[in-house]
Protein backbone atom coordinates (compact mmCIF):
# COMPACT_ATOMS: atom_id res chain seq x y z
CA UNK A 1 0.00 0.00 0.00
CA UNK A 2 1.44 3.53 -0.63
CA UNK A 3 2.24 5.39 1.81
CA UNK A 4 1.67 9.56 1.61
CA UNK A 5 4.66 11.86 2.60
CA UNK A 6 4.53 14.35 4.54
CA UNK A 7 4.11 16.75 1.50
CA UNK A 8 1.14 14.75 0.42
CA UNK A 9 -0.59 15.11 3.82
CA UNK A 10 -0.29 18.65 4.08
CA UNK A 11 -1.74 19.31 0.40
CA UNK A 12 -4.45 17.05 1.36
CA UNK A 13 -5.39 18.95 4.43
CA UNK A 14 -5.19 22.19 2.79
CA UNK A 15 -8.03 21.13 0.22
CA UNK A 16 -10.43 20.56 3.33
CA UNK A 17 -12.22 23.21 4.17
CA UNK A 18 -13.04 23.98 8.06
CA UNK A 19 -16.64 23.42 8.68
CA UNK A 20 -19.46 22.54 11.31
CA UNK A 21 -18.87 18.55 10.77
CA UNK A 22 -15.72 18.90 8.93
CA UNK A 23 -12.88 16.61 10.52
CA UNK A 24 -10.18 15.33 8.86
CA UNK A 25 -8.52 11.50 10.92
CA UNK A 26 -6.09 9.39 10.47
CA UNK A 27 -6.92 5.83 7.94
CA UNK A 28 -4.95 3.12 7.67
CA UNK A 29 -1.30 5.05 7.85
CA UNK A 30 -3.30 8.08 5.73
CA UNK A 31 -5.75 10.64 5.73
CA UNK A 32 -9.54 10.83 5.12
CA UNK A 33 -12.12 13.74 5.42
CA UNK A 34 -15.04 13.23 7.06
CA UNK A 35 -18.13 15.29 6.99
CA UNK A 36 -21.15 13.96 9.74
CA UNK A 37 -19.38 10.84 10.52
CA UNK A 38 -18.97 10.25 6.49
CA UNK A 39 -16.17 10.14 4.15
CA UNK A 40 -15.74 12.85 1.68
CA UNK A 41 -11.73 12.20 0.30
CA UNK A 42 -9.44 10.36 1.21
CA UNK A 43 -5.49 10.14 0.86
CA UNK A 44 -3.99 7.62 -1.02
CA UNK A 45 -0.28 7.68 -1.56
CA UNK A 46 -0.31 10.84 -3.20
CA UNK A 47 -3.54 10.61 -4.62
CA UNK A 48 -6.76 12.59 -3.22
CA UNK A 49 -9.81 10.93 -3.74
CA UNK A 50 -13.28 12.47 -4.08
CA UNK A 51 -16.84 10.65 -3.50
CA UNK A 52 -19.58 12.42 -5.59
CA UNK A 53 -22.83 12.43 -6.98
CA UNK A 54 -23.40 10.48 -10.06
CA UNK A 55 -23.60 13.37 -12.87
CA UNK A 56 -20.06 14.70 -10.89
CA UNK A 57 -18.27 11.50 -11.01
CA UNK A 58 -19.50 11.18 -14.85
CA UNK A 59 -18.22 14.77 -15.42
CA UNK A 60 -14.40 13.97 -13.75
CA UNK A 61 -13.96 10.89 -15.41
CA UNK A 62 -14.26 12.38 -18.19
CA UNK A 63 -10.85 14.75 -17.38
CA UNK A 64 -7.53 13.05 -18.61
CA UNK A 65 -6.08 11.67 -15.09
CA UNK A 66 -9.14 11.00 -12.94
CA UNK A 67 -8.90 7.56 -12.11
CA UNK A 68 -10.64 4.60 -9.75
CA UNK A 69 -9.35 5.57 -6.03
CA UNK A 70 -7.53 2.58 -4.23
CA UNK A 71 -6.09 0.09 -4.06
CA UNK A 72 -5.80 -1.07 -8.39
CA UNK A 73 -7.35 -4.31 -7.08
CA UNK A 74 -10.28 -3.13 -5.21
CA UNK A 75 -10.77 0.09 -5.77
CA UNK A 76 -13.58 2.04 -3.61
CA UNK A 77 -17.26 2.82 -5.47
CA UNK A 78 -18.09 5.81 -5.98
CA UNK A 79 -15.15 7.29 -5.59
CA UNK A 80 -12.34 9.11 -8.18
CA UNK A 81 -8.96 10.23 -7.52
CA UNK A 82 -8.18 13.40 -9.15
CA UNK A 83 -6.11 14.00 -11.60
CA UNK A 84 -2.27 14.89 -10.17
CA UNK A 85 -2.12 18.02 -12.62
CA UNK A 86 -4.63 19.91 -11.10
CA UNK A 87 -3.75 22.81 -9.38
CA UNK A 88 -4.70 23.51 -5.75
CA UNK A 89 -7.87 25.42 -6.67
CA UNK A 90 -8.89 22.94 -9.03
CA UNK A 91 -8.86 20.03 -6.34
CA UNK A 92 -10.51 22.57 -3.64
CA UNK A 93 -13.38 22.97 -6.35
CA UNK A 94 -13.97 18.96 -6.70
CA UNK A 95 -13.47 18.28 -2.86
CA UNK A 96 -15.90 20.97 -2.21
CA UNK A 97 -18.37 19.27 -4.56
CA UNK A 98 -17.86 16.14 -2.42
CA UNK A 99 -18.00 17.55 0.92
CA UNK A 100 -21.03 19.30 -0.46
CA UNK A 101 -23.17 15.93 -1.79
CA UNK A 102 -21.66 13.68 1.38
CA UNK A 103 -23.58 16.36 3.64
CA UNK A 104 -26.56 15.42 2.00
CA UNK A 105 -26.59 11.87 3.12
CA UNK A 106 -27.56 10.07 7.00
CA UNK A 107 -25.12 11.35 9.30
CA UNK A 108 -22.98 7.91 10.51
CA UNK A 109 -24.00 6.83 13.85
CA UNK A 110 -20.96 5.87 15.53
CA UNK A 111 -20.41 2.34 16.99
CA UNK A 112 -21.21 1.96 20.42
Amino acid sequence: MPKPTDSDKQFFRSLIPEAPGVEVKPMFGSLGAFVNGNMFAGLFGSSVGVKLAANDLAELARIEGAEPFGPAERPMGGYLSLPSSFTAEQATLWVNKAKAYVATLPHKQKKS
